[in-house]
Protein backbone atom coordinates (compact mmCIF):
# COMPACT_ATOMS: atom_id res chain seq x y z
CA UNK A 1 0.00 0.00 0.00
CA UNK A 2 0.73 3.79 -0.66
CA UNK A 3 2.44 5.32 2.63
CA UNK A 4 2.31 9.23 3.13
CA UNK A 5 5.81 9.88 3.22
CA UNK A 6 5.41 12.80 4.86
CA UNK A 7 3.06 12.00 7.43
CA UNK A 8 5.67 9.14 8.43
CA UNK A 9 8.30 11.88 8.76
CA UNK A 10 5.87 13.95 11.22
CA UNK A 11 5.50 11.28 13.31
CA UNK A 12 9.01 10.16 13.52
CA UNK A 13 10.11 13.76 14.86
CA UNK A 14 6.89 13.19 17.15
CA UNK A 15 8.83 9.56 18.22
CA UNK A 16 12.04 11.21 18.54
CA UNK A 17 10.54 14.09 21.12
CA UNK A 18 8.87 11.30 23.69
CA UNK A 19 12.33 9.74 23.71
CA UNK A 20 13.98 13.53 24.68
CA UNK A 21 11.16 14.25 27.24
CA UNK A 22 11.62 10.54 28.93
CA UNK A 23 15.73 11.23 28.79
CA UNK A 24 14.81 14.08 31.01
CA UNK A 25 13.26 12.01 33.79
CA UNK A 26 15.34 8.93 33.58
CA UNK A 27 19.14 9.59 33.07
CA UNK A 28 21.76 6.87 32.33
CA UNK A 29 19.14 4.62 30.08
CA UNK A 30 19.53 6.02 26.45
CA UNK A 31 19.37 2.17 25.37
CA UNK A 32 16.50 1.21 27.30
CA UNK A 33 14.68 4.29 26.05
CA UNK A 34 15.03 3.68 22.42
CA UNK A 35 13.90 0.49 22.90
CA UNK A 36 10.91 0.75 24.63
CA UNK A 37 9.79 3.10 22.34
CA UNK A 38 10.76 0.47 19.56
CA UNK A 39 8.06 -1.41 21.01
CA UNK A 40 5.49 1.75 21.14
CA UNK A 41 5.48 1.92 17.81
CA UNK A 42 5.55 -1.50 16.73
CA UNK A 43 2.58 -2.76 19.32
CA UNK A 44 4.88 -5.05 20.98
CA UNK A 45 4.15 -5.30 24.87
CA UNK A 46 7.74 -5.00 27.11
CA UNK A 47 8.87 -6.41 29.94
CA UNK A 48 11.46 -4.68 32.20
CA UNK A 49 13.71 -6.37 34.33
CA UNK A 50 16.57 -5.14 36.66
CA UNK A 51 17.41 -4.90 40.61
CA UNK A 52 15.87 -2.93 43.33
CA UNK A 53 15.75 0.70 42.55
CA UNK A 54 17.02 1.30 39.29
CA UNK A 55 13.89 3.00 37.37
CA UNK A 56 11.79 0.44 36.29
CA UNK A 57 8.73 1.88 37.52
CA UNK A 58 9.35 5.10 36.74
CA UNK A 59 10.85 4.73 33.12
CA UNK A 60 7.43 2.60 32.22
CA UNK A 61 5.13 5.56 33.59
CA UNK A 62 6.78 7.98 32.04
CA UNK A 63 6.16 6.48 28.74
CA UNK A 64 2.82 5.96 29.91
CA UNK A 65 2.02 9.82 30.02
CA UNK A 66 3.90 10.11 27.02
CA UNK A 67 1.75 7.71 24.80
CA UNK A 68 -1.32 9.14 26.25
CA UNK A 69 -4.57 7.70 26.33
CA UNK A 70 -5.94 5.88 28.97
CA UNK A 71 -3.62 4.50 32.09
CA UNK A 72 -4.08 1.52 34.64
CA UNK A 73 -2.31 -0.18 37.16
CA UNK A 74 -2.20 -3.02 39.05
CA UNK A 75 0.61 -4.44 41.50
CA UNK A 76 1.53 -7.97 41.54
CA UNK A 77 1.20 -9.83 44.80
CA UNK A 78 1.10 -13.53 45.65
CA UNK A 79 -2.80 -13.48 46.84
CA UNK A 80 -3.72 -11.66 43.63
CA UNK A 81 -6.69 -13.50 41.61
CA UNK A 82 -7.49 -13.67 37.70
CA UNK A 83 -10.98 -11.74 38.63
CA UNK A 84 -8.73 -9.09 40.72
CA UNK A 85 -8.37 -7.77 36.62
CA UNK A 86 -11.95 -7.50 35.64
CA UNK A 87 -13.88 -6.33 38.45
CA UNK A 88 -13.95 -5.74 42.31
CA UNK A 89 -16.10 -5.52 44.95
CA UNK A 90 -16.73 -3.37 47.77
CA UNK A 91 -19.72 -1.84 50.53
CA UNK A 92 -21.03 1.42 48.26
CA UNK A 93 -21.93 3.96 49.44
CA UNK A 94 -26.34 2.94 50.78
CA UNK A 95 -23.96 -0.10 52.55
CA UNK A 96 -25.04 -2.61 49.87
CA UNK A 97 -22.29 -4.78 48.29
CA UNK A 98 -21.35 -3.68 44.94
CA UNK A 99 -18.81 -4.82 41.95
CA UNK A 100 -17.47 -2.31 39.81
CA UNK A 101 -15.23 -3.01 36.36
CA UNK A 102 -11.72 -3.94 37.41
CA UNK A 103 -8.30 -2.38 35.87
CA UNK A 104 -8.04 -4.13 32.70
CA UNK A 105 -11.67 -2.99 31.48
CA UNK A 106 -12.57 0.02 33.70
CA UNK A 107 -11.59 1.88 30.78
CA UNK A 108 -12.82 0.74 28.13
CA UNK A 109 -11.21 1.01 24.69
CA UNK A 110 -9.62 4.11 25.25
CA UNK A 111 -7.12 1.88 27.52
CA UNK A 112 -3.59 2.75 26.24
CA UNK A 113 -1.03 1.65 28.74
CA UNK A 114 -1.83 -1.54 31.47
CA UNK A 115 1.59 -1.47 33.84
CA UNK A 116 1.20 -4.68 35.74
CA UNK A 117 4.42 -3.47 38.34
CA UNK A 118 6.17 -6.62 40.01
CA UNK A 119 4.61 -9.33 38.08
CA UNK A 120 6.64 -12.15 39.01
CA UNK A 121 4.73 -11.98 42.05
CA UNK A 122 1.42 -13.02 40.62
CA UNK A 123 0.50 -16.32 39.84
CA UNK A 124 0.49 -18.10 36.56
CA UNK A 125 -3.54 -18.27 36.55
CA UNK A 126 -3.20 -14.66 36.34
CA UNK A 127 -0.57 -14.17 33.76
CA UNK A 128 -2.96 -16.58 31.79
CA UNK A 129 -5.88 -13.72 31.84
CA UNK A 130 -2.95 -11.20 31.12
CA UNK A 131 -1.92 -13.46 28.44
CA UNK A 132 -5.56 -13.67 26.28
CA UNK A 133 -5.41 -9.35 27.01
CA UNK A 134 -2.11 -9.38 25.31
CA UNK A 135 -2.78 -11.89 22.51
CA UNK A 136 -6.07 -11.12 21.42
CA UNK A 137 -6.73 -7.53 22.92
CA UNK A 138 -10.00 -8.58 24.54
CA UNK A 139 -11.17 -9.95 27.85
CA UNK A 140 -14.49 -11.10 28.83
CA UNK A 141 -16.14 -10.40 31.97
CA UNK A 142 -19.83 -9.89 33.26
CA UNK A 143 -20.94 -11.92 30.22
CA UNK A 144 -19.61 -9.74 27.25
CA UNK A 145 -16.48 -9.01 25.62
CA UNK A 146 -14.48 -5.95 26.52
CA UNK A 147 -12.42 -5.14 23.60
CA UNK A 148 -8.88 -3.06 24.39
CA UNK A 149 -7.32 -2.35 20.78
CA UNK A 150 -5.06 0.36 21.81
CA UNK A 151 -3.56 -2.05 24.71
CA UNK A 152 0.33 -1.89 25.10
CA UNK A 153 1.39 -4.03 28.28
CA UNK A 154 4.29 -2.99 30.29
CA UNK A 155 5.46 -4.84 33.24
CA UNK A 156 8.20 -5.03 34.95
CA UNK A 157 9.84 -8.01 37.58
CA UNK A 158 12.37 -8.14 40.45
CA UNK A 159 15.24 -10.08 39.16
CA UNK A 160 17.04 -9.99 43.31
CA UNK A 161 14.42 -11.85 45.50
CA UNK A 162 12.79 -15.40 44.89
CA UNK A 163 10.48 -16.05 47.63
CA UNK A 164 6.64 -15.69 46.78
CA UNK A 165 7.58 -15.01 42.92
CA UNK A 166 6.49 -17.37 40.03
CA UNK A 167 9.07 -17.15 37.30
CA UNK A 168 7.04 -16.33 33.86
CA UNK A 169 6.51 -19.61 31.60
CA UNK A 170 7.97 -19.38 28.03
CA UNK A 171 4.59 -19.17 26.76
CA UNK A 172 3.97 -15.63 28.84
CA UNK A 173 7.75 -14.68 28.01
CA UNK A 174 7.30 -15.17 24.47
CA UNK A 175 3.78 -12.76 24.30
CA UNK A 176 6.46 -9.86 24.87
CA UNK A 177 8.29 -8.16 22.64
CA UNK A 178 11.17 -7.04 23.95
CA UNK A 179 12.60 -8.18 27.57
CA UNK A 180 14.70 -5.23 28.17
CA UNK A 181 17.10 -5.26 31.17
CA UNK A 182 18.09 -2.22 33.64
CA UNK A 183 21.34 -1.18 35.18
CA UNK A 184 22.69 1.03 37.50
CA UNK A 185 24.44 3.71 35.30
CA UNK A 186 27.91 3.52 35.66
CA UNK A 187 28.90 7.49 34.40
CA UNK A 188 29.71 9.71 36.60
CA UNK A 189 27.97 12.48 36.40
CA UNK A 190 24.67 10.73 35.94
CA UNK A 191 25.43 8.86 39.22
CA UNK A 192 25.97 12.17 41.08
CA UNK A 193 22.38 13.57 39.80
CA UNK A 194 20.80 10.98 41.16
CA UNK A 195 22.20 11.21 44.49
CA UNK A 196 22.05 14.87 44.73
CA UNK A 197 19.84 16.20 42.56
CA UNK A 198 16.78 16.75 44.25
CA UNK A 199 14.17 16.56 41.31
CA UNK A 200 15.25 13.07 40.99
CA UNK A 201 14.23 12.10 44.23
CA UNK A 202 10.28 12.93 43.86
CA UNK A 203 9.65 10.44 41.16
CA UNK A 204 5.75 11.76 41.49
CA UNK A 205 6.33 14.99 40.40
CA UNK A 206 8.98 13.72 37.94
CA UNK A 207 6.80 12.37 35.58
CA UNK A 208 4.08 14.95 36.15
CA UNK A 209 6.93 17.43 34.35
CA UNK A 210 5.94 15.37 31.15
CA UNK A 211 3.49 16.14 28.28
CA UNK A 212 1.10 14.14 28.14
CA UNK A 213 0.18 12.32 24.44
CA UNK A 214 2.48 13.25 22.31
CA UNK A 215 1.59 10.97 19.62
CA UNK A 216 -2.15 9.87 19.18
CA UNK A 217 -2.90 6.58 20.94
CA UNK A 218 -5.83 5.68 18.78
CA UNK A 219 -3.32 6.57 15.29
CA UNK A 220 -0.57 4.02 16.62
CA UNK A 221 -2.05 0.80 15.18
CA UNK A 222 -2.27 2.55 11.76
CA UNK A 223 1.12 4.14 11.67
CA UNK A 224 2.61 1.05 12.81
CA UNK A 225 1.20 -0.86 9.84
CA UNK A 226 2.80 2.05 7.52
CA UNK A 227 6.05 1.71 8.83
CA UNK A 228 6.52 -2.04 8.38
CA UNK A 229 5.23 -1.24 5.06
CA UNK A 230 7.37 1.50 4.17
CA UNK A 231 10.45 -0.38 5.69
CA UNK A 232 11.94 -2.70 2.99
CA UNK A 233 14.50 -5.32 2.99
CA UNK A 234 17.10 -6.22 0.41
CA UNK A 235 17.45 -10.27 -0.62
CA UNK A 236 21.02 -10.21 1.10
CA UNK A 237 19.20 -8.71 4.60
CA UNK A 238 16.41 -11.55 4.43
CA UNK A 239 19.57 -14.09 3.75
CA UNK A 240 21.19 -12.79 7.02
CA UNK A 241 17.77 -12.53 8.75
CA UNK A 242 17.67 -16.41 8.33
CA UNK A 243 20.66 -17.28 9.31
CA UNK A 244 20.58 -15.64 12.58
CA UNK A 245 17.23 -17.93 12.97
CA UNK A 246 19.15 -21.07 11.71
CA UNK A 247 21.90 -20.01 13.92
CA UNK A 248 19.85 -19.84 17.10
CA UNK A 249 17.90 -23.41 16.50
CA UNK A 250 21.37 -25.16 15.69
CA UNK A 251 24.12 -22.86 17.32
CA UNK A 252 27.29 -25.22 16.58
CA UNK A 253 25.95 -26.23 13.15
CA UNK A 254 25.97 -22.30 12.48
CA UNK A 255 29.95 -22.14 13.60
CA UNK A 256 28.76 -20.59 16.60
CA UNK A 257 31.32 -20.59 19.79
CA UNK A 258 30.53 -19.76 23.51
CA UNK A 259 33.66 -18.06 25.15
CA UNK A 260 35.91 -20.46 26.49
CA UNK A 261 35.70 -19.48 30.41
CA UNK A 262 32.05 -20.98 30.41
CA UNK A 263 33.22 -24.38 30.04
CA UNK A 264 30.17 -25.10 27.29
CA UNK A 265 29.85 -26.09 23.77
CA UNK A 266 27.09 -24.16 21.91
CA UNK A 267 25.83 -27.32 21.00
CA UNK A 268 25.11 -28.48 24.55
CA UNK A 269 23.17 -25.62 25.48
CA UNK A 270 19.94 -24.74 23.09
CA UNK A 271 16.93 -27.08 23.88
CA UNK A 272 14.76 -24.93 21.18
CA UNK A 273 15.51 -21.82 19.37
CA UNK A 274 13.74 -18.58 18.17
CA UNK A 275 10.38 -19.40 16.58
CA UNK A 276 9.02 -18.25 13.10
CA UNK A 277 6.77 -15.72 16.04
CA UNK A 278 10.06 -14.44 17.37
CA UNK A 279 11.37 -13.82 14.38
CA UNK A 280 8.96 -12.18 12.36
CA UNK A 281 8.74 -9.84 16.14
CA UNK A 282 12.68 -9.26 15.48
CA UNK A 283 12.30 -8.25 12.01
CA UNK A 284 8.82 -6.28 13.10
CA UNK A 285 11.05 -4.46 16.02
CA UNK A 286 14.18 -3.66 13.61
CA UNK A 287 12.07 -1.92 11.00
CA UNK A 288 10.77 0.26 13.70
CA UNK A 289 14.61 0.78 14.71
CA UNK A 290 15.75 1.56 11.18
CA UNK A 291 12.36 4.20 11.03
CA UNK A 292 13.69 5.71 13.96
CA UNK A 293 17.02 6.36 12.29
CA UNK A 294 15.66 7.87 9.06
CA UNK A 295 15.89 4.86 6.62
CA UNK A 296 13.32 3.53 4.45
CA UNK A 297 15.23 0.20 4.09
CA UNK A 298 16.53 -2.28 6.88
CA UNK A 299 20.69 -2.85 7.67
CA UNK A 300 21.90 -5.71 9.41
CA UNK A 301 22.70 -2.93 12.42
CA UNK A 302 18.92 -2.37 12.45
CA UNK A 303 18.80 -6.48 13.39
CA UNK A 304 21.71 -6.10 15.44
CA UNK A 305 20.22 -3.14 17.45
CA UNK A 306 17.21 -5.12 18.86
CA UNK A 307 18.26 -9.35 18.71
CA UNK A 308 19.29 -9.49 22.01
CA UNK A 309 16.02 -8.25 23.62
CA UNK A 310 13.80 -10.24 21.15
CA UNK A 311 15.38 -13.08 21.18
CA UNK A 312 16.89 -13.89 24.76
CA UNK A 313 13.61 -14.12 26.55
CA UNK A 314 12.63 -16.60 23.85
CA UNK A 315 15.12 -19.20 23.54
CA UNK A 316 14.87 -22.20 25.96
CA UNK A 317 17.77 -23.34 27.57
CA UNK A 318 18.04 -27.53 28.69
CA UNK A 319 17.00 -27.54 31.95
CA UNK A 320 20.11 -28.11 33.51
CA UNK A 321 21.16 -24.72 32.22
CA UNK A 322 18.45 -22.63 33.46
CA UNK A 323 19.23 -21.41 36.70
CA UNK A 324 22.72 -20.30 34.83
CA UNK A 325 20.48 -18.61 32.61
CA UNK A 326 20.78 -15.18 32.93
CA UNK A 327 24.92 -15.07 32.10
CA UNK A 328 24.35 -18.28 29.23
CA UNK A 329 21.99 -16.05 27.08
CA UNK A 330 23.67 -12.91 26.32
CA UNK A 331 26.93 -14.54 25.65
CA UNK A 332 24.86 -16.78 23.52
CA UNK A 333 23.30 -14.05 21.65
CA UNK A 334 26.84 -12.33 21.08
CA UNK A 335 28.35 -15.33 19.99
CA UNK A 336 25.34 -15.80 17.19
CA UNK A 337 25.79 -12.19 16.10
CA UNK A 338 29.52 -12.63 15.64
CA UNK A 339 29.28 -15.48 14.30
CA UNK A 340 27.14 -15.01 11.59
CA UNK A 341 28.27 -12.89 8.85
CA UNK A 342 26.09 -9.17 8.15
CA UNK A 343 26.05 -8.43 4.42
Amino acid sequence: MAVDTGWLAAQRELALAMEREVARVVVGQARAIRLINVAVFARGHVLLQGDVGVGKTTLLRAFARVVGGAFARVEGTVDLMPADLVYHTHIAADGRPAVDPGPLIARGEELAVFFFNEINRARPQVHSLLLRAMAERSVSAFNREFHVPHLLVFADRNRVEREETFELAVAARDRFLLEVTLETPTDAAEREALVFDPRFHDTDALVDTLPTGLVQHRELGALAAAIQSHIHASPALRRYALALWSASEKPSESGVALPAGLGLDASQLVLAGASPRGMSMLLRAARVAAWLDGRDHLVPEDIQAVFHEVLAHRLVLQPVYELRRAALVPALTAAILQSVPAP
